[in-house]
This record gives structure tokens, sequence and C-alpha cells, in this order.
């Protein structure tokens, strides 16, 4: 089994990136041999449609499922018809979302938890 797993850096120590679709990497990760393969995010900077193509991203990879602190709606439901189960609430190192996760511990989403656009920077006004 694969996870992908949203992440602020590129191995196991890294945090967690609360933000689904402008994630700065997704890291697959293999729970049983913690086996990692980062991937950095290009629609970080994406003007409009990060959710749906990191979802496309990840669902490529083969995964099963994926450990974020919150995902959009055009996420959830493109991570949701590639077969994907979502887990929300992930925190701490990926290492310890990993764990939390094969402990039970996170939540598998039923529906968005966050509204459209949450990730996008607001310009201070």
């Amino acid at each position: 089994m694969k996870i992908a797993v949203t992440s602020t850096g590129p191995g196991l120590d890294a945090p967690v990136d609360p933000r689904f679709g402008r994630a700065q990497y997704l890291l697959v990760v293999d729970p049983e041999s913690m086996a990692v393969e980062p991937i950095e995010n290009p629609s970080v900077q994406a003007s409009g449609g990060a959710g749906v193509q990191t979802a496309q991203m990840v669902a490529a990879t083969g995964a099963q499922a994926v450990l974020t602190g919150n995902v959009g709606p055009n996420a959830y439901y493109a991570l949701s018809a590639a077969g994907l189960k979502v887990h929300v609430g992930a925190a701490g190192t990926v290492r310890q979302a990993i764990e939390a996760y094969s402990r039970g511990e996170l939540q598998e989403a039923t529906e968005p938890s966050v509204s459209s656009h949450f990730g996008v920077k607001q310009a201070p006004g």
C-alpha cells in the first residue's frame, strides 16, 4: 500500500503541510518499510485549479490514501473520484502522521474540511 502525505519538505521528519492543493511536497510512503518517494508539487504557485491538479498527480502515483491537514471541495471530489481515501487532521511530522494513520487515529473525510481557496495566500489589505 502507498500513502501520500502533504509535506513542507522532502523527508519523513518534515512537518505535514496542512494544505493539500498547495502543499510544497507530497511524500508517497510505504507504511510498512517507510520507503519514501518525495514529489515536489508544481501546483504550489498555480493561479487556480491547484487542488484538482494535485489530486490528479497523487492519483497517478498509485497511492490508495492521502493524509493531510485539510482538503478543499475540488480536491476532495477529485481524490474521491479516483478512489483514494482522504484522511484529514494530520499534524506533526510526516513520520508521526503515518504512525497515527497506522494506529487508526486519523479520521477519514466524508466531505471537504475547508472551503474553496483555503490555501491561497491573501494580499494584505
